[in-house]
């Protein structure tokens, strides 16, 4: 897979992730919108069964991401009982790590679909694959990064922190469990 992954996985999945991304007061950053948007679309077209959103309270904001992410997918019909939610991630890494945690209670290992941008998408996975979760891509249809300039910037952004992310495999096991049960903030 290339570090752009674009094609969404075949098949069925227990849950799409949602990663998360930037918030503007009560309402998700245009690319935070497009992950939430196609996340809504694979629920009501029976890919998924539930959705989990990921995404903490960043400097400077009131709201959880997550917590933004949820009165979106409510306010277009998504119910409450098909969604999963925390509010104490703030990297793709803890984001995936918080998933884990919410989803150890689900029968078996769920397959999963990580929603995310296309240029995100190879990070996304290596990390997913690292802490054992069953993964595979759903990247948003389309990308807010559309003008060369900055495409090319979150290319580059997204390059070096894979690299980093990959120079360090080797030297950092992952946690069992992150936070420990019980301490997952809810986003409500």
């Amino acid at each position: 897979m290339g570090l752009a992954s674009r094609r969404a996985a075949p098949g069925d999945a227990h849950a799409a992730v949602v990663l998360s991304a930037a918030i503007y007061g009560a309402r998700p950053s245009p690319v935070f919108e497009e992950r939430i948007k196609h996340a809504i679309d694979l629920y009501h077209t029976g890919r998924v069964r539930r959705i989990v959103f990921t995404g903490g309270v960043a400097p400077g904001d009131v709201r959880a991401e997550a917590a933004v992410a949820r009165a979106y997918a409510l306010g277009r019909g998504v119910p409450p009982e098909a969604m999963l939610c925390e509010a104490g991630s703030r990297t793709t890494y803890e984001n995936l790590l918080a998933a884990r945690t919410l989803l150890g209670s689900e029968p078996g290992r769920p397959r999963l679909l990580l929603v995310s941008d296309p240029l995100h998408m190879a990070r996304a996975l290596a990390m997913a694959r690292e802490l054992g979760l069953d993964a595979a891509p759903a990247p948003t249809p389309t990308t807010r990064f559309t003008g060369k300039r900055s495409r090319l910037r979150f290319l580059l952004r997204e390059s070096y922190f894979l690299g980093a992310y990959l120079a360090r495999r080797p030297f950092v096991r992952p946690p069992d469990r992150w936070p420990a049960e019980g301490e997952l903030p809810p986003c409500e």
